[in-house]
């Protein structure tokens, strides 16, 4: 390790559980307001479709690198199927900031529902519409689970600006093809 992270690392060996979480959680909402921050300032110069093809771009790559870092971080190899998507969907980012789930769990499926969304809850507090995020979730969510298990398949069930029913903002299916 180089000085300056031992020095980062140094600082946190004395902290309680309590407070290591809540930096992690802190951490979490920064991440997310910098993403937010970033999405609005291209927004207002480009407007929300080059946003939007920015985004994806961005969480093409960003879903992969994320994906591996918690696949080495819990000692999960490729090729882990469901199960081991499952596992690695509950150590996003953002699953420190979401309510998320995952139901009709088996071998071959899944069906991973966020319940709430910061984002999209926090658009409905201001009385503004949803945000159109489904072009972006099928990347994302595609290449997370692809980077799990090349044979993991991803289908969008529902997703802003696609009506979603009031108990959850998206869902969408996980299938290991053979």
């Amino acid at each position: 390790m180089n000085k300056e992270l031992d020095v980062g690392v140094a600082l946190l060996q004395d902290l309680s559980k309590e407070e290591l979480i809540a930096i992690i959680v802190d951490d979490a909402k920064n991440w997310l307001a910098h993403d937010g921050l970033w999405f609005q300032a291209v927004e207002e110069r480009y407007g929300m479709e080059t946003a939007i093809e920015v985004d994806r771009a961005a969480w093409e790559k960003f879903t992969v690198v994320e994906a591996k870092r918690i696949m080495a971080r819990l000692g999960i190899e490729p090729g882990g199927g469901i199960p081991a998507l499952v596992e690695c969907l509950k150590h996003r980012l953002y699953a420190r900031l979401n309510l998320q789930e995952s139901i009709e769990v088996s071998a071959a499926r899944a069906v991973f529902r966020m319940v709430d969304c910061r984002v999209q809850s926090a658009r409905k507090r201001k009385g503004l519409p949803d945000f159109p995020c489904k072009s972006v979730g099928l990347v994302e969510y595609t290449g997370f689970a692809r980077t799990i298990d090349p044979r993991i398949e991803t289908r969008c069930l529902a997703c802003p600006p696609d009506a979603h029913p009031e108990g959850f903002w998206c869902a969408w299916e996980f299938v290991l093809r053979p």
